[in-house]
C-alpha cells in the first residue's frame, strides 16, 4: 500500500491469483537431467523446506510478489545465453541514462520546457510583434533582450545540471564487472554498460551489484548472501538473500558448463523493489523464485566472499531505475495566488492600451483633414499627377495598430524578471536553510535537505501538521522494558545487565570474548528464575519464552571488532527495530543468538551452546499479523514458535486450558499499552512427527505451486499456527525524540494543529499523546471505535452533540466552523481508529468527520493504513484553503507526504523512502519548529514582499510611459531610450530585490522562537493579499504621477528636449523605487547597501554610456540637463513627493495600529521593555485578527 507505485494492492493481488499459468516452453538447447534426491538430515527428519528469511518490512509487502504469471506477461531468460533471451520484447543493455538532454535535443527540448510557462509565451508574442515594421516601437534586438536573457540564464543552469548527470552516467556505465564467457568458462572483465540479460556475472565482497540478478551460487555452502541496500532505499542493515540449492550444487564456471544451467521465467520489469515472482527450470525440475532469490542493482555485497547470478533486468529496466523518478511537482500558494494579480495587471494593461488606442482614433478623426498631406495618412496618391486613391488602411486599422503598439510599450507591466528573481531567491533561501546549524542532526550526521526549491515560502503558512508516530515523534530505537510470562509481570528492570553484573559473556574459539553490542534492563527476579534451569513450571515457560525470542526472527548476528583485541561484539542486523530489541533482550537474559545460516541457528543458552535446525519459517504479513518458525532442537523435538499482535494471537491460543493465564496476560498488555509500550504476544506448541510431515508436504506443494501460491502459503501458515500455549508478552519502549513535547506546544501556540496518524494500538497512541503533550488531562476525549457505518454515524452525531454542549457564546470574534456560535472554552480531542475510517472516508459521513475533526484541538488516528493517512490529509486539503504539512520517516508515509502541500521526510531507522518522496528532509521532529517558525516565517515575508515590490516597481515605470503618451498625440513614442527600458527590470532594479528576498529578516530567530504566535501572520496572509496589492498599485500610480509631472512642469517652457527629460525620468524612477525598497528593509547588511545604492550608481553610469553612443537617439542629452541645478532639484522633489504618502501611511499605521510583527520588532530593538507586557499585547492582536 506504499505510494508511488512501490507495491501492489490486495485487490490487484487477488485478481492476479485467479489467472492461470501456461506451461514453460521447452528449449532444445538445454539438457534435461533428473535432480538427485537429497539424503535425510542428520537427525532422521526430512530435509528442511526451503526457507526465505525476509525482514518484517519486506515480508509485509510479500503479497505483492505472490501474484501469478500469465504467459503473455512474463520474461524468458536462458541462463548463459543472452542472444536467446525472450525474442518477443526488446531488451535493453545495462547502460543507464539519467541525463535529460543530448547535444542535439538540448536546445529544442529546453526551450519547450521553458515555454510551458504561459507568461513566456506572452513575452515571445511581444517580441514577435515588435519585429513587424508597422508595430516596431523598440529596436528589434533590444525588444528581445529581456526574454533572451531569462531563457539563457535558465538554459545555462539546466545545461550545467545535465552535464553533471552525463558525467555521473559515464562513471557508472564504465565500471568493471566479471561476466562469464560460455566458451572458456572463465569470468572476464566487461564494462557494466555491456552486460546483457541472460549473462552470468560474479560479484565479489564490497562490490556493487551491476544489474538485477537471480542468485545461482554464493561462497557460503548454504547459499546465503548478505547485501546492503543503502543505495536503493537508504536502509543500512544487512539483508539476507539465498541461492536455490538446485543451482548451488552446480555453480556456473569451468567445472559446470553454463549451457546446462537452465531457463528462468519471471515477471516483466516493474517498480516493486520488495517483490519478485518467477520460476526456474533446472535439470527438468521447476523451482519457484521469490524476493529472497534476487539482488538488485545499486546494492552492495557484504560479509560474503562472492556470489554468482544471472542478469534478468538490465539498464533502464532495473528496479532502481524504474523508481528513480522524483517527488511530484508542487507549486507554492504565493505563486498560485500570484496568477490572480497577474490577471488584474493584464486587465490594467488592456485598459491602458485601450485608452491609448481609442484616444489615438479620436485624435486621427479630429485631424483627418490636417493629415491629408502627411506621409502615412494621405488618402490620395499625387506622385504621378493622377488623382487616384492611395493605399490607406483607414482609422480603424490605425487604432488596432496603436493598441498592439501600446501592448509592446507597456509590456513590462507583467514583470518577466520576477520569475527568474523568484528562482534565485529560493535558491539563496535553500542555501541558508541547509547551512543552518540548528537544523543539523549530530546523531545521524545529517543536514537539512531542500529537495523542492519552489515551495520554500509555503513553510510560513502551515495550518495543519500530519505526523506519523513511530520514528517521527519517537526514535524508532526500541528498547525491551518488561515481559509477562504465564501472566506474571516482570517489569522490575531498572539498570542494564552490564551494570548489575548480569551480562552474559560467551567464550568463543580463539579465546575471544563475545558479548552483545547492546544490553537492556533485566529483572532480577526473572534472572534468578532462568538460572534455576527450569526446575519449576514458571522457570520452564520463562526459558521457552526467551528461546522463542531468540529463534523466531530473521536477525543476522555479525561479529565486529573492538579496540580490545580479546573482545568482540555481536551486532544484530535486521530491518525491524522490534526484532533487534527482542534479540538483544534474549541475549541479556542469557539466550544469545550467535550464528545463523539458511538451515540452522546456534544459540548460547546460559553458557551452553546449542544448535537448532530451522525446518520452516512463515514470514510476517499484514493479514496474519504474526510470524512463526519451526525448529528442531538438540533433543530432536520439533517446536513451533509464534509471535505477533495481540488481536491476531489470542484467536489461535488454547482458551480453555490457559484461560486465567490469558486474562492475566491481557491485563498486563493493557498496562503496558497505557505506558506507551509496543506489545507482542508469544506462543508455542510441540509438533509431532506426523504433524511436521503434513506441514512440510503442504508447505512444499504451496511454495512450488504455479497457481495461487500466496493463498496457499497463507493457508499453510494458518493451519499450523493453532492451539498454541501462551508463553507471555513483551513490552518494548519506543522513546520520544528529544524536544518533541516542546515542539508540539510551540506549534500549538503558533496556531498549528498537530494530528498524529499511527498504526499503533489505541492505548499506545494515547499514552504517547500524553507523553508528548499532544493530549492533556483537561481535554475531553471523543473516541470513535466502530465496526459499521451506522455506528460511525451515531458516534459522529454524539460527537456533535457533545461539542455543542461545551460550546459557549464568546466575545471573541473567532467563529467556530462547526456551530457558528463562537469559540469554545473546553479543549477537545478526537481519537478514531482505522476500522472506523473505512466506513467514513469516501462516504457521506466524510463531511461529518470533517466538521468534528476541525472543531477539535487534537486528532489522533490509530491503526490506520498508509492510504488512510493520505485520505485524512485530503479530507482537510480538499475542503479548506489551509496549508497542510505531512511528516514521516517510513515507506508507509509516502502517500501522505506526497498528498500534503508540504511533505517532510525524517532520516530515520526505516530507510529513506519517505526522504526520497519528500520536499524537505531533516533528522529530528523538533527541527520542525525552527524550520516553520523561523525559516518559514522569513521565507514567506521575503517572497510576499518581493512579489508585490516587483509589481509596484514595473507599474510605476509603465504609468510614467503612459502619462508621456498622453502628451505626444498618442503616437507611442517614448522619451526614455529603448535600452533603458530594457535594462530597467534586469539591471537597474533587479539586484536589490533579490538580495532583500534572500537576506532580509523582520524579526530575530530568538524572538520568533520565543513568541510562536508571531507565525500566525503567515496563516492570515498578512503580507500578501488583495488589499495590499490594491494599496501598492495606488502607491505606484501616485509615484508615477510625481515622477512624471514634477520634471514635466519644471521644464515645460524650456528648450530641453525629450531625450534629456527621458534621462531625468529614468534616473528619478530608479532612485525612487530603490529608496522605497530601502524604507521597507528590516535588516541591513553590507551587501544590501551595495545592492541598493550600487544599482543607483550603475543606472547613472549606464545612462551616461548610452548617451555617449552617437548612433543612438539622445546623444549627449544627459550632460546637457545634468549640469543645471533644476535637474537636481527635480530629483529631490520627485523623491520627497513620491515617498511622502508611503512614509506617512507606514508611520501612522505602525504608531496607531501596530501589528504583532511591529510590536516584536520594537521589543527586539528596545530590550529594556517588559517582555511579559509585550506578550500580552501580541496575544490580544493575534486574537482580534484571526
Amino acid at each position: 500500500m506504499v505510494g508511488d507505485g512501490l507495491t501492489i494492492s490486495r485487490e490487484e493481488e487477488e485478481e492476479e491469483e485467479e489467472r492461470s499459468l501456461a506451461p514453460l516452453p521447452s528449449s532444445g538447447r538445454h539438457h534435461r537431467r533428473k535432480s538427485s534426491a537429497s539424503a535425510a538430515s542428520r537427525d532422521g527428519f526430512p530435509n528442511p523446506a526451503h526457507v526465505r528469511h525476509l525482514s518484517r518490512t519486506e515480508t509485509e509487502r510479500l503479497a505483492s510478489s505472490q501474484r501469478e504469471l500469465a504467459d503473455s506477461n512474463s520474461r524468458i531468460v536462458f541462463i548463459g545465453d543472452p542472444g536467446g533471451s525472450d525474442p518477443r520484447f526488446e531488451i535493453p543493455r545495462n547502460s543507464i541514462r539519467t541525463a535529460k538532454y543530448s547535444p542535439i535535443t538540448f536546445l529544442p527540448r529546453n526551450l519547450f520546457e521553458q515555454f510551458r510557462r504561459l507568461s513566456y509565451i506572452y513575452f515571445l508574442a511581444i517580441v514577435i510583434l515588435n519585429q513587424l515594421p508597422q508595430l516596431a516601437v523598440f529596436g528589434r534586438g533590444a525588444s528581445a533582450l529581456p526574454l533572451a536573457f531569462v531563457l539563457l540564464v535558465t538554459a545555462v543552469k539546466d545545461a550545467y545540471e545535465d552535464w553533471r548527470r552525463h558525467r555521473s552516467d559515464r562513471i557508472e556505465n564504465n565500471r568493471a564487472a566479471s561476466v562469464l564467457d560460455p566458451q572458456s568458462g572463465r569470468f572476464l572483465s566487461k564494462r557494466w554498460k555491456e552486460a546483457r540479460v541472460g549473462e552470468v556475472l560474479k560479484v565479489l565482497a564490497n562490490e556493487s551489484i551491476p544489474c538485477d540478478m537471480v542468485l545461482l551460487a554464493t561462497s557460503d555452502p548454504t547459499g546465503v548472501a548478505y547485501i546492503q541496500t543503502i543505495n536503493l532505499d537508504g536502509e543500512s542493515n544487512l539483508k539476507t538473500r539465498y541461492a536455490k540449492q538446485e543451482t548451488m550444487a552446480r555453480p556456473p564456471g569451468e567445472d559446470h558448463p553454463v549451457d546446462s544451467a537452465g531457463v528462468i521465467r519471471c515477471e516483466q520489469p516493474n517498480r516493486n523493489i520488495y517483490g519478485f515472482l518467477g520460476n526456474m527450470e533446472v535439470d527438468g525440475k521447476r523451482v519457484s523464485l521469490g524476493p529472497a532469490n534476487i539482488i538488485l542493482r545499486g546494492c552492495e555485497l557484504k560479509n560474503t566472499a562472492w556470489v554468482i547470478g544471472v542478469a534478468v533486468y538490465t539498464g533502464s529496466e532495473t528496479k532502481v531505475m524504474l523508481n528513480s523518478s522524483g517527488a511530484p511537482s508542487k507549486r507554492s500558494r504565493l505563486e498560485t495566488r500570484m496568477n490572480r494579480e497577474t490577471l488584474l495587471l493584464s486587465a490594467i494593461l488592456i485598459a491602458l492600451c485601450s485608452v491609448v488606442a481609442i484616444c489615438n482614433g479620436i485624435w486621427l478623426g479630429n485631424h483627418s483633414d490636417d493629415l491629408e498631406l502627411a506621409q502615412f495618412f494621405r488618402k490620395r496618391d499625387y506622385s504621378d499627377g493622377d488623382d487616384k486613391k492611395y493605399n490607406y488602411s483607414g482609422i480603424g486599422t490605425q487604432v488596432f495598430f496603436a493598441f498592439l503598439m501600446s501592448v509592446i510599450v507597456f509590456q513590462i507591466m507583467i514583470p518577466i524578471s520576477l520569475y527568474i528573481s523568484m528562482e534565485l531567491v529560493r535558491l539563496g533561501q535553500a542555501y541558508f536553510m541547509v547551512r543552518d546549524a540548528n537544523l543539523y542532526d549530530e546523531s545521524s550526521n545529517s543536514r537539512f535537505q531542500c529537495r523542492a526549491l519552489n515551495i520554500n515560502e509555503d513553510l510560513g503558512q502551515i495550518k495543519y501538521v500530519f505526523s506519523d508516530k513511530t520514528g517521527t515523534l519517537t526514535e524508532n530505537k526500541m528498547e525491551f522494558q518488561c515481559a509477562s510470562i504465564r501472566g506474571v509481570d516482570y517489569s522490575g528492570g531498572r539498570v542494564s545487565s552490564r551494570d548489575n553484573g548480569e551480562a552474559h559473556y560467551i567464550l568463543a574459539a580463539g579465546k575471544h570474548i563475545l558479548k552483545p553490542k547492546m544490553s537492556v534492563k533485566t529483572d532480577p527476579e526473572l534472572v534468578r528464575l532462568l538460572k534455576n534451569k527450569g526446575d519449576t513450571e514458571q522457570g520452564k515457560r520463562a526459558r521457552e519464552f526467551f528461546l522463542a525470542l531468540a529463534c523466531c526472527n530473521t536477525i543476522v548476528p555479525l561479529v565486529v571488532d573492538t579496540s580490545d583485541p580479546k573482545q568482540k561484539l555481536i551486532d544484530y542486523q535486521g530491518e525491524s527495530p522490534d526484532e533487534q530489541a527482542l534479540a538483544y533482550a534474549a541475549a541479556s537474559y542469557g539466550f544469545v543468538l550467535i550464528e545463523r545460516t539458511s538451515g540452522h541457528i546456534i544459540i548460547d543458552i546460559l553458557g551452553n551452546r546449542q544448535r537448532y535446525d530451522v525446518l520452516g519459517l512463515h514470514e510476517f504479513d499484514s493479514d496474519r499479523k504474526r510470524m512463526s518458525v519451526i525448529v528442531c532442537g538438540p533433543d530432536k523435538t520439533i517446536n513451533l514458535f509464534v509471535k505477533g499482535a495481540d488481536n491476531s494471537m489470542f484467536g489461535i491460543i488454547q482458551n480453555k486450558v490457559d484461560l486465567s493465564m490469558i486474562d492475566a496476560t491481557k491485563a498486563n498488555l493493557h498496562a503496558y499499552s497505557s505506558l506507551g509500550l509496543r506489545t507482542l504476544v508469544v506462543g508455542m506448541r510441540e509438533l509431532s512427527r506426523k504433524e511436521f510431515e503434513e506441514w512440510q508436504s503442504a508447505y512444499e506443494n504451496a511454495n512450488t505451486s504455479l497457481m495461487g501460491r500466496g493463498k496457499l502459503l497463507r493457508a499453510v501458515a494458518s493451519n499450523v499456527e493453532r492451539e498454541l500455549h501462551i508463553l507471555g508478552a513483551s513490552g518494548i519502549e519506543d522513546k520520544l525524540q528529544e524536544g518533541v513535547p516542546e515542539a508540539i506546544e510551540s506549534m500549538r501556540q503558533a496556531g498549528i494543529k498537530v494530528w498524529v496518524l499511527t498504526g499503533d494500538k489505541q492505548e499506545t497512541a494515547i499514552s504517547i499523546g500524553f507523553s508528548c503533550k499532544l493530549l492533556t488531562e483537561a481535554m475531553t476525549q471523543i473516541v470513535i471505535n466502530c465496526n459499521s457505518e451506522e455506528s460511525c454515524r451515531n458516534k459522529l452525531q454524539d460527537a456533535v452533540a457533545m461539542y455543542r454542549k461545551f460550546a459557549v457564546i464568546s466575545p471573541d470574534p473567532f467563529e467556530n466552523a462547526l456551530t457558528g456560535t463562537g469559540s469554545t472554552k473546553v479543549s477537545m480531542a478526537l481519537i478514531i481508529d482505522g476500522i472506523s475510517l473505512v466506513y467514513i472516508l469516501k462516504t457521506k459521513l466524510e463531511e461529518e468527520l470533517f466538521k468534528v475533526a476541525t472543531a477539535c484541538d487534537v486528532v489522533l488516528c490509530c491503526r490506520v493504513a498508509p492510504l488512510q493517512k493520505a485520505g485524512i490529509v485530503s479530507l482537510i486539503k480538499s475542503r479548506t484553503e489551509d496549508m497542510t504539512l505531512a511528516i514521516g520517516d517510513g515507506a508507509n508515509d509516502v502517500s501522505m507526504i506526497q498528498t500534503a502541500d508540504v511533505g517532510i521526510g525524517i532520516s530515520g531507522q526505516e530507510g529513506r523512502q519517505a526522504v526520497m518522496a519528500s520536499d524537505f528532509a531533516m533528522g529530528q521532529f523538533r527541527f520542525l519548529v525552527p524550520l516553520l517558525l523561523v525559516h518559514g516565517h522569513w521565507n514567506y515575508q521575503r517572497m510576499a514582499y518581493m512579489i508585490l515590490y516587483n509589481f509596484y516597481r514595473n507599474a510605476v515605470f509603465v504609468f510614467i510611459l503612459f502619462w508621456y503618451v498622453l502628451y505626444t498625440a498618442y503616437t507611442l513614442t517614448t522619451a526614455i531610450t529603448e535600452w533603458s527600458t530594457v535594462l530597467y527590470s534586469i539591471v537597474y532594479t533587479a539586484l536589490p530585490t533579490i538580495v532583500v528576498g534572500v537576506l532580509d529578516k523582520d524579526l530575530s530567530r530568538k524572538t520568533l522562537m520565543k513568541y510562536p504566535q508571531l507565525y500566525r501572520s503567515g496563516q492570515r496572509d498578512e503580507r500578501y493579499n488583495l488589499k495590499l496589492f490594491t494599496l501598492t498599485m495606488m502607491d505606484a500610480v501616485w509615484q508615477s504621477v510625481a515622477t512624471f509631472y514634477i520634471p514635466y512642469l519644471a521644464y515645460r517652457q524650456s528648450t530641453v528636449d525629450g531625450s534629456s527629460l527621458g534621462d531625468l525620468w529614468i534616473l528619478a524612477v530608479v532612485i525612487l523605487v530603490n529608496i522605497h525598497l530601502a524604507t521597507d528593509v528590516f535588516r541591513w547588511y553590507w551587501i544590501t547597501h551595495v545592492a541598493v545604492w550600487g544599482c543607483i550608481v550603475a543606472t547613472l553610469i549606464c545612462v551616461i554610456i548610452i548617451d555617449c553612443i552617437w548612433t543612438l537617439p539622445g546623444y549627449w542629452a544627459i550632460f546637457k540637463i545634468m549640469g543645471t541645478g533644476l535637474f537636481w532639484l527635480c530629483l529631490l522633489g520627485v523623491i520627497v513627493a513620491g515617498m511622502l504618502p508611503h512614509f506617512s501611511v507606514k508611520a501612522l499605521k505602525e504608531y496607531l495600529m501596530p501589528s504583532d510583527i511591529q510590536i516584536a520588532r520594537e521589543m527586539d530593538k528596545f530590550r529594556r521593555m517588559n517582555a511579559a507586557t509585550m506578550e500580552i499585547q501580541m496575544n490580544r492582536f493575534s486574537t482580534l485578527q484571526l
